[in-house]
């Protein structure tokens, strides 16, 4: 914990003002249910006044009063909702009293339900002295973060009637949500009254940021808290316990490897707060006040993890024992207190300095013999009948458009990539037009994951990858005309694709592929800089570069409006969509290993990022991945099989809504069963075809691998297109 933990001097005050607020609204010795949740001793022991006075150590007398009523509301409702739902696992009176908290959460007007429990009362009361004071932007990320912390309380509770444990991905992916430190995070900005900027509320940096504190939080009280849930309340939602059970370690080494998650977090939260924020501000022209706004909320996010902590220390309510006398070390003499914080910075990056330093003290272009992956394939495989035409089509395309320089591509090199078999497996529905479509567009991101490392990573031209980007977004608005080759191949594929799309839909496909393109130039950062990633990062951006966004968005316009919006959102076709990709993409890190580190000096690999983590051979790191692999395919089925029928049958879908979302499910296995073929049978990764590829040790690796960045995308068209 390198920052500094420091106290507020209105901790008093809070404490008396927050302990006559949770009287006042029946949250002590007032039974519910016949159960009562909180005694007085409860209440004092817990010291939610400290740990606000902790993680908000500048807040007003005011604003911590108030911040202090909020966290005892929180843990308050994470208690009662334990002791009616979640020990005797009613799911269905838990959601129906999940609804009615919506009743107290208007972005606009008044609250015109009668609170019935105290969980209701405090919620009206908080709402009222909260929100009027607030921004429109900040109102919308604060209910929404005050939803998913009570919604996905049936997450938990659903996995504990099943006695089902999720899988590492799937299990930070939710702890976000259901742990509540996105909806701290908007209440940092409310204490140090410093909104950020709309503008950049959503942009990568500064999700990133709010991530890495979230995690950190969370698995911070999964190590505090493992002997009170795991032990006492059969909760499955811990993270040593995940860790534990996944890798198949004792609870010591799965708690040393949470801590290990821990440190990493707050490692990419400094390199995201000071190498990207600030690019960020000049990129979106942030004005001085707005910036200094954004680095006091970092500011206050530092101070929520270094309170955080010190509180965890200190509650009763958690594993603590003795943890206050081990503290400090030799140069403290063991000294204790508020005092020593700042002392033990020296000691924290020193003891963090070696995982540190092997994220970047990489080999490049060393030599690897892996395994060769056998994987089955996931689901029946089907092939189009327009295959053989599509290949002749897509070379001819190729061709037209420039793609076949000889520099980058040629003609041999095309033909061993095979895309159009790719396509076939993931689209075997398709006209020929429309396979012809998914061909290309799988055709054109192949090639710019080569051109990308060719053209800016062995010269470091990271402002030339940049304005390659905007180069490329212009030419999808309309506003420039292409001029190379990748410029004049996306402008062919884009006007055949998009056509006949509304202007909203457009947008929506063009920010897609922007996504897509920033996230090659993320590659091209890290490279630069020997830097391997956070295990985190690299999964959730890999869903980036691998084009995700794109063929998520174009799939659905491809449904038309008779899905909701909403329905999208929602955890089950979230879980669906995002363990489908990861599954993808850690197929083709396995089968792309020995090309991507022996031949491309790349960093951006799955085993590579598992074993720097780890810090294990590479055999156990193919283990790892091809584990991961597997136990994303099962929450793909779960979410599938179990999850989406509830949610079939929770929102009261339409019939017809019904059929085109289990169609939906239906093209990401034919997606899977596609792209593990096409893994099987290619010539990209083959010996054969390695032993023609530029092995210049003075170049960057870059961003490479499947070649997939756009995937299904004929299927993801309206029918006939």
């Amino acid at each position: 914990m390198p920052y500094p933990a420091r106290v507020n001097p209105h901790l008093e005050r809070a404490r008396t003002h927050s302990k006559a607020w949770a009287y006042g609204m029946d949250m002590v010795d007032v039974p519910q249910h016949g159960t009562v949740i909180w005694d007085e001793h409860d209440l004092d022991s817990h010291d939610y006044a400290l740990l606000c006075a902790y993680t908000h150590p500048d807040a007003g007398a005011d604003e911590l009063d108030l911040i202090t009523d909020w966290y005892v509301w929180v843990f308050y409702f994470d208690d009662h909702f334990l002791e009616l739902y979640k020990r005797t696992g009613d799911i269905d009176s838990a959601r129906t009293y999940l609804d009615r908290l919506d009743l107290f959460m208007p972005a606009e007007g008044e609250i015109t339900a009668a609170p019935e429990n105290p969980v209701e009362r405090g919620l009206t009361d908080l709402w009222n002295r909260t929100i009027p004071h607030r921004s429109a932007g900040w109102r919308q990320r604060f209910i929404e973060s005050t939803k998913a912390l009570l919604e996905e309380s049936l997450w938990e509770l659903a996995n504990i009637n099943e006695g089902r444990l999720s899988n590492p991905i799937e299990y930070v992916e939710m702890r976000r949500k259901v742990g509540g430190a996105p909806w701290s995070a908007n209440l940092v900005e409310h204490s140090v009254h410093a909104e950020v900027p709309d503008g950049i509320a959503a942009s990568r940096p500064m999700e990133v940021l709010r991530d890495c504190f979230a995690d950190g939080v969370h698995l911070r009280n999964d190590l505090f808290s493992y002997q009170r849930e795991v032990q006492d309340e059969g909760e499955l939602s811990n993270g040593v316990l995940v860790f534990e059970k996944f890798l198949g370690l004792t609870t010591q080494e799965a708690a040393d490897a949470v801590n290990d998650l821990i440190t990493s977090r707050l490692h990419q939260f400094e390199h995201t707060a000071l190498t990207e924020v600030p690019a960020l501000f000049d990129e979106h022209a942030v004005d001085p006040a707005a910036r200094a706004a954004t680095f006091a909320y970092v500011k206050g996010l530092q101070d929520w993890q270094s309170g955080g902590h010190e509180w965890h220390l200190r509650s009763s309510r958690y594993m603590n024992e003795g943890a206050l006398d081990s503290r400090g070390g030799p140069e403290l003499g063991g000294a204790t207190g508020l005092g020593t914080s700042a002392a033990r910075i020296f000691g924290s990056v020193l003891a963090t300095a070696p995982q540190r330093l092997r994220s970047y003290s990489t080999t490049p272009f060393r030599t690897v013999s892996p395994p060769r992956p056998s994987i089955a394939l996931p689901f029946p495989l089907r092939l189009s009948p327009h295959l053989d035409a599509c290949r002749r089509r897509n070379v001819d395309w190729a061709k037209r458009t420039g793609l076949l320089d000889g520099v980058v591509w040629d003609e041999r090199r095309l033909r061993a990539a095979d895309l159009a078999l790719c396509a076939a497996g993931i689209d075997p529905d398709a006209t020929a037009d429309g396979l012809d479509v998914t061909s290309d567009w799988l055709t054109w991101g192949t090639y710019a994951d080569d051109y990308y490392p060719m053209m800016f990573g062995a010269t470091r031209d990271l402002a030339g990858a940049k304005a390659c980007n905007l180069r490329l977004s212009a030419i999808m608005a309309g506003s420039a005309t292409p001029s190379t080759q990748l410029e004049v191949a996306l402008a062919d594929v884009w006007a055949r694709t998009t056509a006949d799309m509304p202007p909203e839909n457009r947008l929506t496909v063009r920010r897609a592929v922007d996504k897509m393109t920033s996230s090659w130039h993320w590659e091209l950062v890290n490279q630069a800089q020997n830097r391997i990633p956070d295990p985190i990062d690299y999964v959730e951006m890999r869903r980036r570069t691998f084009g995700s966004d794109l063929t998520m968005s174009l799939s659905r316009f491809g449904h038309g409006r008779a899905v909701p919006p909403s329905l999208y959102r929602t955890r089950p076709i979230q879980a669906i969509e995002h363990s489908a990709t990861d599954y993808a993409c850690f197929v083709n890190d396995l089968y792309s290993y020995r090309k991507e580190i022996q031949y491309e000096g790349e960093l951006h690999n799955a085993v590579l990022v598992v074993r720097n983590f780890l810090d294990c051979p590479e055999e156990r790191a193919f283990e790892v991945v091809t584990d991961l692999m597997a136990a994303r395919l099962a929450e793909f089925t779960h979410a599938a099989t179990v999850e989406l029928p509830a949610l079939f049958r929770d929102y009261a879908v339409a019939p017809d809504v019904q059929e085109m979302l289990l169609g939906y499910v239906e093209e990401f296995r034919n997606w899977m069963a596609g792209i593990v073929n096409w893994h099987e049978n290619v010539g990209r990764y083959t010996e054969a075809e390695l032993k023609y590829h530029p092995m210049a040790a003075s170049a960057f690796g870059g961003p490479t691998g499947i070649g997939t960045s756009s995937l299904r995308i004929s299927s993801l068209l309206p029918a006939g297109r």
